[in-house]
């Protein structure tokens, strides 16, 4: 286990995936999960791994949700992340196929960017073309604000501790994502890693107690 996770290591260090795409109204480039995929095949080839991408549809009262599943393995050890996109109602110029295939690709690069930790916030505004004039202002604000130092994201060891402690919370990795408001375990903040961790162990414990209180 131990090399295999050196080896994604070295994925997510080496891992450059350029923005090919362009957004003309934003004036901006961006990068979509084709990108990433091409960037990612000869790293995995170099460390003899591979990636799949499958998708699920769920329906949440009237709304549509594809859940993407990212998954990278040897062929015996294996790490994964998930993300949901919800279809829109409608979208200017896509039928129901397209719009249900952009979603998924949405969904997917995203799910992408939890398992080899790519930071990427333009790719909503990639999909809206509606509002240049709002996106141009965006644009303007972002290169006018100042610089932040980026915090750093938990590791891959501490990923696969994380979905241990919320295995045995009995609850799932969306769960937690929503309730720690971050896209995917690999986006939480190093520093949260132990405050989240002992969380979940004490939502653990007291579902051990009501068990037993019960019996």
């Amino acid at each position: 286990m131990k090399e295999f996770i050196t080896k994604l290591n070295r994925i997510q260090c080496k891992l450059n995936a350029p923005k090919n795409q362009r957004n003309n109204f934003g004036n901006y480039n961006y990068r979509n999960c084709e990108d990433i995929l091409e960037a990612l095949k000869p790293l995995l080839l170099a460390e003899g791994l591979i990636v799949t991408i499958t998708d699920e549809i769920q329906v949440v009262g009237d709304r549509v949700y594809v859940k993407a599943t990212a998954t990278i393995t040897d062929g015996e050890h294996s790490q994964q992340t998930t993300a949901l996109a919800r279809e829109a109602i409608e979208k200017k110029g896509m039928d129901v196929s397209q719009l249900t295939g952009a979603t998924s690709s949405y969904a997917r690069k995203y799910a992408l960017n939890g398992l080899f930790l790519i930071d990427d916030n333009k790719d909503a505004d990639s999909m809206n073309n509606n509002q240049p004039q709002q996106q141009q202002q965006r644009q303007t604000q972002r290169q006018q604000a100042p610089q932040q130092k980026r915090e750093p994201v938990v590791n891959p060891q501490q990923v696969q501790h994380l979905q241990g402690a919320i295995m045995a919370a009995g609850v799932t990795d969306e769960w937690f994502c929503q309730k720690s408001k971050i896209k995917s375990l690999g986006h939480l903040k190093a520093a949260k890693f132990e405050p989240a961790v002992n969380w979940l162990k004490e939502i653990a414990q007291g579902k051990q107690e009501d068990n037993t209180q019960a019996a």
